[in-house]
């Protein structure tokens, strides 16, 4: 198939603009039904006014999706911005953050581990014991 370029409308403006051989090539391996209605910068202004603050699907009457559901660690009902996944935990806002950001307390570190491993100095190896035991501890 030979593909010529064509002249078109601009669907906004009015204005005539060219669809290339080159275009047309590609909309017809995209399986594309239909021509371009507007021109490349009466195209770009309207792309780039979804950029703008406030020009989001929320202010297009389109709401995010919200679950209610149970928290799977503290047992109190949240909302979710997903639809939860049977088999996977949903956390609460506050237990996604206390698990996302552990207390710097009960962290082994990787020199502490190494350290233990290698059974470098007997004054260590009680304290790579004592962080080991913290840190396998249940949290409260």
């Amino acid at each position: 198939m030979e593909f010529v370029d064509r002249l078109l409308t601009c669907a906004d403006c009015g204005g005539e603009f060219i669809f290339t051989a080159g275009e047309q090539l590609f909309f017809f391996d995209k399986q594309f039904k239909n021509d371009p209605k507007r021109c490349k910068p009466c195209k770009s202004k309207r792309s780039g006014a979804a950029l703008k603050p406030g020009a989001g699907p929320a202010a297009a009457g389109l709401s995010r999706t919200e679950t209610r559901t149970e928290c799977s660690a503290c047992g109190i009902e949240t909302t979710v911005p997903f639809k939860p996944t049977q088999g996977r935990p949903v956390l609460c806002r506050q237990c996604f953050q206390s698990k996302r950001a552990p207390s710097t307390g009960s962290l082994v570190t990787a020199a502490a581990t190494a350290e233990m491993v290698a059974g470098v100095g007997g004054e260590h190896a009680a304290v790579s014991v004592e962080l080991l035991s913290a840190a396998q501890a249940p949290q409260a």
